[in-house]
């Protein structure tokens, strides 16, 4: 197999099974061996051990880091600790950016200063940034002693931006050209790079105080004559860019927009300070995704899934305990009731079904009220329209799908007034959880707060307590 068959995004699981083979394999072989009584016994155990460590060494050098860092998350912690002492040390560093945050932290405390610090200084200042929040303060100003001036720098204003920022994922590496020189110039300009930035699609275009004057594309560059000069053919406006302090949720939504590779990232002189790419983008935009789903379920941080029992119980903790706090009311909402029940025990069967619907309704409510949000789509002036909007939607599920576990229930139970409470709690229980799906994002963003975190455990909670009094109430007053 080939190196660029092995680079083939379609092969990762396989490269996984077959690192999970070759580990069982060695498992299975080093067993039987130890367990044999033979000449120089020692001597054919390590020689049999060095074997098999050497096929791995083999398939871990032909991947790629992030095929490696997948590999490692889906390993549990001998195995993966394992495998990490057998990938080269100048590999380290660009693997480490590619695991989760929580591998990178248990693949940080096997290593030593001293690895730790060889790992880093393999990086950019933008990629060095990225893993300074893991090392240990001691490691990183022995780096930072050991860069140039102009990487302290770099590496200084790249840890200066907040995390959801432009800064934060832009990068230093980057071609620029003049715009009073000619096109010649800039091709053999070119040609003395052994290679391109990665997704370089166009140059920027600098005055002699690096002041953003256009862009010049490669086919701009490519087709015109090489004595006309870059001032002729680059684009001057609109050029697309952005300032540090951009939000990255903003820049993202213009990648995506704009269909682009590359933009220029500026201060507010407009001087060329860095670039931000596609894979930037896109990094970024996995992780909000995952930080999202798990906030959503009320989960604070990705959590690896071979951790220890502990990390995990401190990872989810938190809002089990409010859902443990929600479920206790919502039982004792169904114990005011208990009278109503042992009179009518077909209430008992039923009322699961108008919280369940209820808290189904609110969670398609607050996914797309949180994924407006995050896309930038809504303000808070739109809260009323997009309230009365929900509750006409609840309104018209409610009569529809109410009405017809109403005519349902009037079958089963022979009891058209049981069909009616089942008809009129089911309604205002999914207005209760439209109320909620709107409110609930809305106003945690109003008072600063990340709009997705823990939303379907609160919806839960409003459309399980509501449900029930809500169902149970108006059978109370109607029923008996």
């Amino acid at each position: 197999m080939t190196q660029e068959e092995e680079l083939h995004p379609d092969d990762v699981q396989q490269h996984l099974r077959e690192v999970q083979e070759l580990l069982a394999r060695q498992k299975v072989v080093e067993d039987l061996v130890h367990r044999q009584d033979m000449p120089r016994h020692e001597l054919v155990e390590n020689l049999v051990h060095k074997q098999h460590e050497a096929a791995l060494r083999t398939k871990l050098d032909t991947l790629h880091p992030a095929d490696i860092g997948f590999i490692l998350e889906a390993l549990p912690r001998e195995e993966r600790l394992y495998v990490w002492d057998l990938v080269k040390a100048e590999r380290d560093g660009e693997i480490l950016l590619e695991v989760s945050d929580a591998v990178r932290e248990s693949l940080i405390e096997t290593m030593e200063p001293h690895e730790l610090k060889a790992a880093a200084e393999t990086l950019d200042a933008d990629e060095l940034a990225d893993l300074a929040p893991d090392l240990p303060p001691e490691v990183i100003q022995d780096v930072f002693q050991s860069l140039d001036s102009e990487g302290r720098e770099q590496l200084r204003a790249a840890m200066s931006y907040p995390e959801d920022s432009v800064g934060a994922l832009m990068d230093f590496d980057m071609v620029t050209v003049r715009e009073d020189v000619t096109l010649e110039v800039v091709l053999r300009y070119l040609r003395r790079f052994e290679e391109l930035p990665d997704h370089t699609d166009k140059l920027f275009v600098i005055d002699r105080n690096d002041h953003l004057m256009g862009i010049l594309s490669f086919e701009a560059l490519l087709i015109n004559d090489p004595d006309m000069s870059v001032a002729e053919v680059m684009r001057k406006e609109p050029v697309i860019s952005f300032e540090p302090d951009d939000p990255a949720d903003d820049a993202a939504q213009a990648f995506e927009r704009y269909d682009l590779v590359s933009a220029p990232v500026i201060d507010r002189e407009k001087r060329v300070i860095g670039r931000l790419t596609v894979a930037d983008v896109v990094d970024f935009i996995r992780e909000e995704s995952e930080a999202e789903i798990l906030s959503h379920a009320g989960l604070r941080e990705e959590e690896d899934i071979f951790a220890s029992v502990w990390d995990s119980v401190k990872n989810r903790w938190a809002w089990l305990a409010v859902n443990l706090v929600t479920a206790f009311i919502a039982s004792r909402v169904i114990g005011a009731f208990e009278g109503s029940i042992e009179k009518l025990v077909a209430l008992a069967a039923l009322m699961p079904i108008v919280a369940g619907i209820g808290g189904n309704s609110g969670n398609q409510t607050i996914t797309m009220i949180v994924r407006a949000i995050a896309m930038g789509q809504v303000e808070q002036s739109a809260m009323q329209r997009l309230l009365k909007k929900e509750l006409g939607v609840a309104l018209f599920n409610g009569v529809v799908w109410g009405g017809l576990l109403g005519v349902l229930a009037w079958w089963l139970y022979d009891s058209a007034s049981l069909g009616a409470v089942m008809t009129a709690a089911m309604t205002l229980n999914l207005l209760l959880a439209a109320c909620a799906g709107v409110l609930i994002p809305m106003l945690r963003q109003r008072l600063g707060a990340d709009p997705a975190i823990g939303g379907s455990v609160m919806i839960t909670a409003l459309t399980d307590s509501g449900g029930f009094f809500i169902f149970l109430g108006l059978a109370t007053l109607f029923l008996l």
